[in-house]
């Protein structure tokens, strides 16, 4: 065989191996190969919500979404109490200081305030791994293409929403907080709830 036509049966064997390299398990944007069917990180189930819309002059849009917990949280309806809606992802490098911080404010919340987490633009075994290893166990509900966070318009996280029981948008944290006291007095501040 002459040396240009080995080279052109490594370039087609090559060239025959990369669809191979990218459906590596790994995520991509497309369907998990090898996704879990259960989540090693135990996240609650998102909690029951009355059955009436979110009023208020400002709310999230009206995103539903399922909960590897279980069940789902709609973003259209109230949420009956006030509630912190965390964005967080696996991705995201701020949010591997904050989810704990976030899960310390769930851990103080009882029933006074609803906590929950929105998984944004992630892959159930990447975001199965950094909620397990920041020790989340907080409902999350689980948005793999980004739906909300196309819908806000907005490309980076993490966001905490704050929103009344009604559902009304009262205050919008972008970024990072630094500590579990933050949220507290954002909490207290915005939403009455002394923790």
């Amino acid at each position: 065989m002459s040396t240009g036509r080995r080279a052109g049966a490594l370039l087609l064997g090559l060239v025959a191996l990369l669809p191979a390299c990218t459906a590596s398990g790994e995520d991509d944007g497309g369907t998990a190969a090898a996704a879990p069917t259960t989540w090693r990180a135990p996240l609650a189930a998102c909690p029951e919500q009355p059955d009436r819309p979110a009023a208020g002059a400002e709310t999230l849009p009206p995103v539903e979404l399922g909960c590897p917990g279980g069940g789902t949280l709609d973003l259209g309806r109230a949420p009956g109490v006030p509630a912190v809606v965390n964005l967080w992802a696996s991705w995201c490098g701020p949010c591997r200081e904050e989810l704990p911080l976030v899960q310390d404010l769930a851990d103080l919340a009882g029933d006074r305030l609803s906590v929950v987490g929105v998984i944004s633009k992630d892959g159930v075994p990447q975001a199965d791994s950094f909620a397990a290893d920041a020790g989340a166990t907080f409902p999350s509900a689980y948005d793999r293409d980004g739906t909300l966070m196309s819908e806000l318009g907005i490309q980076a996280l993490p966001f905490t929403y704050l929103l009344d029981a009604d559902g009304a948008l009262v205050h919008t944290q972008v970024g990072p907080v630094a500590s579990v006291d933050e949220l507290r007095t954002l909490v207290a501040e915005h939403l009455g709830v002394q923790l």
